[in-house]
């Protein structure tokens, strides 16, 4: 794994923190019905460790001698609360897949501190994921 190609894959993850922050803001504005004031709060609560992690992985990018992206994923549509968390799982599903992933690429770069940041990041993301899933158990479809 060389520098540039983990940076630019950092940089990959870190548009994917910027659309997960941008996804919770505006799924909270838009949940709806009786549940709406819990749904709201559940994804608010979720943007200060998205924020976090984008930090990180901006001061990363830049300790590479990279420039950080500024251009998130696109936020998946959702026309109800359950589309919402639907997507909302399934991003945080492929957060944990690409930290994963990414652990193993900085552990062939050989940058300890940051496998152990992105392991950290793992298990962010998995008790995101389960929180989640535990909420869409029992949705009404």
């Amino acid at each position: 794994m060389d520098k540039q190609t983990l940076i630019d894959r950092l940089n990959e993850d870190l548009a994917g923190e910027l659309s997960a922050i941008i996804q919770y803001i505006t799924y909270a504005a838009k949940a709806t019905g009786p549940y709406r004031p819990q749904l709201a709060q559940f994804f608010l609560a979720e943007v200060a460790d998205e924020q976090l992690h984008a930090q990180f992985l901006a001061n990363k990018i830049v300790a590479l001698g990279g420039e950080p992206t500024t251009t998130a994923r696109d936020v998946p549509a959702a026309g109800n609360n359950r589309e919402m968390l639907e997507a909302v799982l399934a991003a945080e599903r492929r957060a944990v897949a690409d930290y994963s992933e990414r652990a193993q690429q900085a552990e062939a770069f050989g940058d300890k501190g940051l496998v152990v940041q992105l392991e950290d990041m793992v298990r962010d993301e998995s008790g995101h994921s389960e929180e989640t899933e535990r909420i869409l158990r029992d949705w009404p479809l």
